[in-house]
C-alpha cells in the first residue's frame, strides 16, 4: 500500500472509531425532500457538531459557522461516495461577516458518505498525530501548534419512500 493510501486508510479508520465512540445524529422526517439539517461549528471549540450525521437522499445539510473565526468545508474525495467531490468552501465567521454566522448548504441526491474537514486545522498523520494543514496554511499559535483536527462525516441513506 502506498504511503498516501496508508495515510488515508488510517484517517478513515480514525473517523470510523470516532463515529463508533461518539455516535450519530440520526434524522427522521416524513417530508425527506425539504428537510435541512444544521451542522454547527461550536464557538471556541473548533469542531463540527455533531461529528457524524445521518440523513436520507434528497435532503440538505447546512453548516452554520457561529465561531468568530473563518472555517472551511473541504471534501475528502478519497472516501466520498455521496457526490460533491472537489468541495472547498470558506464559511466566514462572525468577525468577517458583519456579526452574522456564515452558512453553506449542500443538497445530497444519492446515498453514500461525505467525509469532510476544515483546511485551517491539522490532520492526522500515519501515526494518528496532528500535523500541519499543508500549503494553504492554517490557524497556528505562537508555538507552532495547529490545534486539533476538525472533521466530520455525513452518511446519506437511500430515500426509502
Amino acid at each position: 500500500m502506498t504511503s498516501l493510501l496508508r495515510s488515508r486508510f488510517h484517517r478513515m479508520l480514525a473517523l470510523m472509531i470516532l463515529v463508533g465512540t461518539f455516535g450519530f445524529a440520526v434524522s427522521s422526517s416524513a417530508d425527506h425532500g425539504s428537510k435541512s439539517h444544521r451542522q454547527v461549528i461550536v464557538p471556541g471549540e473548533d469542531r463540527f457538531a455533531p461529528f457524524g450525521l445521518t440523513i436520507r437522499s434528497g435532503e440538505s445539510v447546512t453548516w452554520v459557522n457561529m465561531d468568530t473565526d473563518d472555517h472551511t468545508v473541504v471534501s475528502d474525495d478519497f472516501f466520498n461516495t455521496a457526490g460533491h467531490n472537489g468541495t472547498d468552501v470558506l464559511i466566514p465567521g462572525t468577525d468577517n461577516n458583519g456579526g452574522q454566522p456564515g452558512t453553506f448548504t449542500l443538497h445530497f441526491s444519492h446515498a453514500g458518505t461525505f467525509v469532510y474537514y476544515c483546511r485551517f486545522h491539522s490532520h492526522l498523520d500515519d501515526a494518528h498525530q496532528p500535523k500541519a494543514p499543508g500549503p494553504d496554511g492554517g490557524i497556528q499559535d505562537p508555538n507552532g501548534n495547529f490545534g486539533t483536527p476538525m472533521m466530520g462525516i455525513i452518511t446519506v441513506l437511500p430515500d426509502g419512500r
